[in-house]
C-alpha cells in the first residue's frame, strides 16, 4: 500500500511540502521528545493555527468546527509522512487528543468553547493521565475528585506530563467513585492549568533534559460543567485518545531516516581495522533492520487500510506501536554498538559521532517502549481483546 497515488493526495502532499518549507519553525536537531523552550511557544502557537487552518490536522473534525466535509481516508497519513520528512513540528501540546475526546463526548458548550481555541493555537493542552503508581496500569490511578455542589475538588499527583509547563488546559483523569470497579469509577475533566492548587515541577531525565513534568493537584476546584462525558465514564472517554496515541507512534518514516544515518555511521567507523560497512556481519545486521523497518511500514499501512474499511480491531494500534518501538530501539542499539568505545561520548564532545545524536536516540528509544502503554501491557491487550485469550487470575475481576 503506497499513499499518494491519486490526484487529491498528490495535491495535498505538494501543499504540505510547500507550506512546511515556507512556514514551519526550525526544530533542534536532537532525537526523541523535546519540549519547546518558552521563547519558542509563540511561534509554535502560530504554526499550530496554520496546521489546523490548512486542514492538515483536524480534517476529520465536524465541518462546523473547521473540518472537511469528506476528508480522504489517507489524508492524515500523507500529512504525517510529509511533516516527518521535513522534520516539522506537530501541533504543540495535546490538543488533538483532548479535541477527539471533546468531539466524541463533550457538550455543545464545551465544543463551542474549546475546539476553536485548539485550532487557533490559543489553548495548549497537556495530558494528565499517568501517575507514579499508575502508568501502565492506568485504571489504577488514585487522584481523587469529590463532588462539592457545582464543582469537583481534586487532589492527587500526575507524572510524565509533556508540555505541562506550557499548557493552558489539562485533559485530566480522576477517580470519582472509590468503591466502583477500577475502570468504572473514573471521570474525565478539562482543567484550567492556571487554577489555584496546581503545581507543575520539571523532571530531570536520564538524558539530562527536563522535557516532562510532575503535576501536583491540591484541592483544585473544577466546575462540574468541565466534566467530559458522563461522571464515572472517563474510561470510555479516554479509550479513543489512547488508541490515537499508540497508532501515531507507529509511523515508519523516522525509521528509514535513522537507517540512512546508520549507514553513514557504518561507512565512517572502523571495526576490527576495516570500515564497518565492509564487514559481512555488519551488512547482514543492517539488512535485517531494513527488513524490519519495511515490515513496520507495511503493518502500519495494513492497520490504516483495515480502519478505512471498518475491519480493524483492538490489536491494530497496539501492534503498530509495539513493532515500531522495538525496531526503533534495535536501530539505536546497533548504532551505538558500531561506535565501540566512542559510544560513551555525548553531545558537545568533538569526537562524538554525529555530535552525540545516537546516544540521545538510544535513551529515547528505550522510553518509546514504555510511553503510550508499555509493550508488555499492550501484548496483554492484544491477547485478551483481539485474540480472546483469558485474563490473568489477578486481573479478571476488573
Amino acid at each position: 500500500m503506497r499513499f499518494g497515488q491519486d490526484p487529491e493526495l498528490d495535491e495535498l502532499r505538494e501543499r504540505v511540502r510547500r507550506i512546511t518549507r515556507d512556514q514551519a519553525p526550525k526544530r533542534r536537531g536532537r532525537a526523541g521528545v523535546r519540549a519547546p523552550e518558552p521563547e519558542e511557544i509563540p511561534q509554535l502557537r502560530r504554526w499550530t493555527a496554520t496546521l489546523y487552518g490548512e486542514c492538515f490536522v483536524g480534517a476529520d473534525w465536524p465541518v462546523e468546527y473547521g473540518g472537511l466535509a469528506h476528508p480522504h481516508p489517507q489524508h492524515h497519513a500523507v500529512v504525517a509522512e510529509e511533516l516527518a520528512r521535513a522534520n516539522a513540528p506537530l501541533p504543540v501540546g495535546g490538543g488533538l487528543l483532548a479535541g477527539a475526546a471533546i468531539i466524541d463526548h463533550g457538550t455543545r458548550d464545551q465544543k463551542d468553547f474549546f475546539l476553536p481555541r485548539i485550532r487557533s493555537g490559543e489553548h495548549i493542552w497537556c495530558q494528565l493521565f499517568s501517575e507514579p503508581g499508575a502508568g501502565s496500569d492506568l485504571a489504577g490511578l488514585t487522584t481523587r475528585a469529590r463532588r462539592d455542589g457545582d464543582n469537583f475538588i481534586v487532589d492527587g499527583q500526575k507524572v510524565w506530563t509533556t508540555n505541562g509547563q506550557h499548557a493552558d488546559w489539562g485533559y485530566l483523569l480522576a477517580r470519582t467513585d472509590a468503591d466502583a470497579p477500577k475502570r468504572r469509577g473514573i471521570t474525565a475533566f478539562a482543567v484550567d492549568m492556571r487554577s489555584p492548587g496546581i503545581d507543575v515541577r520539571p523532571l530531570r531525565e536520564i538524558t539530562g533534559t527536563t522535557d516532562f513534568n510532575e503535576v501536583f493537584l491540591d484541592s483544585v476546584v473544577i466546575p462540574a460543567a468541565n466534566v467530559i462525558g458522563e461522571v464515572n465514564a472517563g474510561w470510555l472517554v479516554t479509550n479513543s485518545s489512547l488508541a490515537k496515541e499508540r497508532s501515531s507512534a507507529g509511523g515508519g518514516l523516522t525509521l528509514f531516516r535513522a537507517l540512512d544515518d546508520l549507514l553513514d555511521v557504518a561507512r565512517s567507523v572502523r571495526v576490527g581495522g576495516v570500515r564497518a560497512i565492509d564487514r559481512d556481519d555488519v551488512r547482514q545486521a543492517i539488512g535485517g533492520l531494513i527488513a524490519d523497518a519495511h515490515v513496520n511500514a507495511l503493518m502500519s499501512a495494513y492497520g490504516e487500510s483495515r480502519a478505512m474499511h471498518g475491519t480493524g480491531d483492538a490489536a491494530d494500534a497496539a501492534l503498530s506501536k509495539i513493532l515500531f518501538s522495538e525496531v526503533n530501539l534495535a536501530i539505536a542499539e546497533f548504532g551505538m554498538q558500531l561506535q565501540g568505545g566512542d559510544g560513551v561520548r555525548v553531545e558537545g564532545d568533538r569526537h562524538a559521532v554525529s555530535d552525540g545524536w545516537w546516544q540521545d536516540a538510544f535513551l529515547y528509544a528505550r522510553a518509546f517502549t514504555i510511553a503510550g502503554g508499555t509493550n508488555e501491557v499492550l501484548r496483554n491487550l492484544v491477547a485478551e481483546r483481539a485474540l480472546g485469550l483469558p485474563r490473568g487470575a489477578d486481573r479478571g475481576r476488573h
